[in-house]
């Protein structure tokens, strides 16, 4: 069964509006007009034909159509003192003006329509011949076209008010719509430059080890074979390990695949510090045994942290340079690495994609990060992630 909530109210299209001023004009003129002339009234027989005819641009015109019909209202007056069928239009033309004309409009045809009322009450008593125009005479007549007034314009008037509250809940839905886009937009550019960083922390660290080791592999083959024959498999495991890291980053990229495979945490800083030592560098470590529980991305960020630095100095340090990297978890996760090597003579400006990374991913978790030449040589990286 269909939601009745998907029932949009039946309306009339724009041909069906047109067609049905038409049938109301043509019904008044051939009612009203014939039946004035058939009475031998042609007077009234103009004046219904001068106040119905306009009725067909009341929607696109509803201001001067009032006023071409409060003026032939007020010209009928003075020369025919009977109530005539095109009188009828006077209501018709208020309810346009309240409907689709500014609200001033709307007031002024209704306070005309007072006017008239009175005049017209006036006017036909006269007519009727009664000549003694009393309170008690006037107000019978006069309150009934006021109320005929009044709800003609009541209605145009609510039905002005709809529409424009339809309008608005209609711009809030598009506003809403566009926020919307604009968060889905943010959001995916978010998890792109996080994706981004997460590949640049893989291929750069897989990438330094493999060359660090291809080159003592190619150094050593020389004189020790079996020395070669341990780098290069140093060199195929670190391999494996940033392939499968690259797939399942990759994965998240894939339409279908949850990526749902378990990311490093504090606890796999160790294997980071083993990793270093096999590729020859000389690395101190004091690290927490066994590794606390802190949130996943606070785990995540430290060990993304630490992989950067040893990438850094990997790269930079030179080949004697000694690393000393410490963990400690306190109210807080605070990540120091530092090294003694040549890196601090290149003057950091801070548009490096690992600084930069390594900054974001303090940042995200509130924490803070600092990064440059260390007092007595070297450079250092300090890190605290609050919990």
């Amino acid at each position: 069964m269909r939601d009745q909530r998907d029932q949009h109210p039946w309306r009339l299209g724009p041909r069906g509006r047109r067609w049905l001023d038409r049938l109301i004009v043509a019904f008044v003129l051939v009612v009203g007009g014939l039946g004035h002339a058939v009475a031998g009234q042609p007077v009234a027989t103009v004046f219904t034909v001068a106040e119905v005819l306009p009725l067909l641009w009341r929607r696109r015109h509803p201001w001067p159509v009032f006023l071409v019909v409060a003026a032939a209202s007020a010209l009928q007056a003075a020369a025919f003192d009977q109530p005539a069928v095109g009188q009828l239009a006077f209501p018709v033309a208020v309810y346009s003006v309240a409907r689709w004309s500014p609200r001033w409009q709307g007031v002024t045809a209704l306070l005309v329509g007072y006017a008239g009322a009175l005049v017209a009450a006036t006017r036909w008593l006269f007519g009727f011949g009664a000549g003694d125009l009393t309170p008690g005479n006037l107000a019978p007549y006069t309150v009934t076209i006021g109320a005929i007034v009044t709800a003609a314009w009541a209605l145009g008037w609510a039905a002005q008010s709809r529409e424009r509250y339809v309008a608005s809940l209609v711009a809030r839905a598009e506003q809403a719509e566009r926020m919307a886009e604009r968060e889905v937009e943010l959001a995916a550019r978010d998890e792109r430059s996080r994706i981004a960083r997460e590949m640049h922390d893989v291929v750069a660290h897989g990438l330094s080890v493999i060359v660090v080791q291809a080159d003592g592999a190619r150094y050593a083959a020389a004189k020790d074979p079996d020395v070669a024959v341990g780098t290069l498999e140093t060199i195929s495991a670190t391999g494996r390990e940033a392939l499968t890291e690259m797939r399942r980053l990759l994965g998240l990229l894939r339409e279908g695949d949850t990526g749902v495979t378990p990311q490093p945490g504090l606890g796999d800083v160790r294997h980071l510090v083993d990793e270093a030592r096999a590729a020859g560098m000389r690395v101190a470590a004091d690290l927490p045994e066994p590794a606390p529980d802190v949130p996943d991305g606070v785990g995540l960020a430290a060990y993304r942290i630490v992989q950067e630095a040893l990438t850094n100095v990997r790269k930079h340090a030179g080949p004697d340079a000694t690393v000393d990297v410490r963990v400690a978890v306190d109210r807080g996760v605070a990540v120091d690495v530092r090294d003694d090597g040549r890196g601090a003579a290149a003057r950091a400006d801070g548009r490096g994609l690992g600084l930069v990374g390594m900054r974001e991913r303090a940042s995200v978790h509130g924490g803070t990060l600092e990064a440059g030449p260390a007092p007595g040589g070297g450079f250092a990286v300090s890190a605290r992630l609050p919990l």
